[in-house]
């Protein structure tokens, strides 16, 4: 059965953003096109983050899964790494603020940043 992989941006229990992987089966259509489960959305938007764009620490308020249109995203965590991506990837942002906890740049959440000379365009898919 063939599977998508699903990249999450994910809160630990110590609290630090980490990204980890998981496999989605695609268990319904046909062989010529797999599908997965219908999976619920909340709405969607779209941005475009000038060349030079970057964040600053920050957590996700509303878990989504982010697609990177054109251009290219790098998601730095607290202990110094960092991927990027880019047209066609994705990746789903749910590095929430721990229940009854203060943000703490220091701590939680990732940065982003626009990579590149072009500018970065993305879709983001809430739950």
């Amino acid at each position: 059965m063939p599977t998508f992989r699903k990249t999450i941006l994910f809160t630990d229990t110590d609290g630090r953003a980490r990204f980890k992987e998981e496999d989605l089966a695609l268990d319904e259509g046909t062989p010529q096109s797999a599908l997965s489960a219908l999976l619920p959305s909340g709405g969607y938007q779209l941005r475009e983050s000038p060349v030079g764009f970057r964040s600053q620490f920050h957590v996700t308020l509303t878990p989504q899964w982010v697609v990177i249109l054109s251009g290219q995203m790098e998601i730095g965590l607290q202990d110094g790494s960092s991927r990027v991506f880019g047209p066609g990837e994705h990746f789903y942002s749910a590095d929430v603020l721990p229940a009854d906890a203060q943000f703490d740049a220091s701590v939680h959440g990732h940065w982003s940043r626009q990579v590149g000379d072009q500018p970065l365009r993305t879709l983001f898919v809430r739950d």
